[in-house]
């Protein structure tokens, strides 16, 4: 590593310790790797500390494409930038970086635009490669390739993103809060804030109460919604759901024979103004949908669901209902843009962090981190690289 040198590591390979998935389901090794130096539009990270999101389970678990093994999970992180390659502009040594695996290049059509947040210079894609460069950055001792995660691989205490993946944010940050903003919890404020623009005293369903449903019930309340109604199988999700603007709580476990649906028209005399799917189901969308009011009602998928499901929608309910189906990649928010926006309003205590945060722990006990999310203990564990 580049401390155990005392020499400048720029230009130069990195040793250091990271966390391979070696075989898809099973513990995740720790063990040295070399991380190569930037290429253009690419900066080198030393990650403070990452966090452990349900997407990187969802893939640690995947065998066939786009699960791939070799691979170096993590993607909720914040670091140090290391070194720069050439033509990057926006970070130098030393700034403190929030990686995103959502770009924003800030100079094509989309990105100019106020419509989306969709990059169609360096494309959101899961792929094993860097952004724009089809090749990695992480080798093993014998010099065999290892591959990447949604352009961060945080589970390494250094790693290569590309410019267009990281925002810059205030190192007044404390780190363990920082990481959060990197994916769960902007995409869940985002949701509410930027992709359904929830307005004042309106109604807002969330269907599932993990760390993305609580984020968006986070947003929620700080849009200033009137009822903020959370759909749970776990009971003491309420409990906890208070803390982030939950006011209702449907069980969708004990409805009898009404679908939850009708459960949600009866509560608010005839739907919710705005549903969330935060889970990742297709049923829970068409339920969703059902429970949004006509002729205004809007419903937001937020939950990754397993590779090639479908919906399946009557187009007479869609033309008659005149309602909104959408969906919402990081919340909407361009991460540039909007997560400086977030540590601001978290630095001046309007933004709720530090209670998604359960857990924290030391880079040699990650696959603890694994545990506690599966056996549903923690809403986020934070992983500390080098405390």
């Amino acid at each position: 590593m580049e401390a155990a040198s005392g020499m400048s590591s720029e230009g130069r390979p990195i040793q250091c310790k990271a966390a391979v998935c070696r075989r898809a389901g099973e513990p995740l090794v720790i063990e040295n790797v070399m991380v190569a130096p930037p290429m253009s539009r690419e900066a080198r990270i030393r990650i403070t500390c990452t966090s452990l999101c349900h997407s990187d389970i969802t893939f640690w678990r995947m065998k066939d494409p786009p699960g791939i093994c070799p691979r170096i999970l993590g993607h909720e992180a914040v670091g140090v930038v290391e070194s720069v390659g050439e033509e990057v502009r926006e970070v130098e040594k030393g700034d403190v970086v929030v990686p995103v695996f959502l770009p924003e290049c800030g100079e094509c059509e989309d990105c100019r635009s106020t419509k989306s947040n969709l990059c169609s210079t360096v494309r959101f894609r899961v792929s094993p490669w860097m952004a724009r460069h089809e090749s990695t950055r992480f080798t093993d001792m014998k010099g065999n390739p290892i591959y990447h995660f949604l352009f961060v691989s945080s589970f390494s205490q250094y790693t290569v993103v590309d410019v267009a993946n990281l925002a810059k944010i205030h190192p007044s940050l404390p780190p363990n809060r920082a990481c959060l903003l990197s994916c769960g919890v902007s995409t869940g404020v985002g949701a509410a804030w930027v992709t359904a623009a929830v307005e004042a005293g309106s109604t807002v369903a969330i269907f599932g109460l993990g760390s993305i449903g609580l984020a968006v019930a986070e947003g929620a309340r700080l849009c200033g919604a009137g009822r903020i109604i959370g759909v749970d199988l776990n009971p003491d999700k309420f409990e906890i759901g208070k803390k982030f603007g939950v006011t209702h709580f449907v069980n969708s476990g004990e409805c009898g024979d009404k679908p939850v649906s009708q459960v949600i028209k009866e509560m608010t005399g005839g739907g919710a103004d705005y549903c969330f799917e935060c889970v990742g189901m297709a049923s829970l969308v068409h339920e969703a949908y059902a429970s949004c009011r006509k002729g205004w009602g809007k419903t937001i998928v937020v939950g990754v669901d397993k590779p090639g499901s479908k919906l399946s929608l009557s187009s007479a309910e869609v033309l008659h209902s005149g309602k909104v189906l959408t969906g919402s990649l990081f919340g909407g928010l361009k991460p540039k843009t909007h997560i400086p926006i977030l540590a601001k309003r978290y630095l001046d205590k309007e933004l709720q962090l530090d209670d998604f945060v359960t857990h924290e722990i030391d880079f040699e006990d990650i696959n603890r981190a694994f545990d506690l999310l599966l056996e549903g203990q923690c809403l986020r564990c934070v992983i500390w690289m080098n405390k």
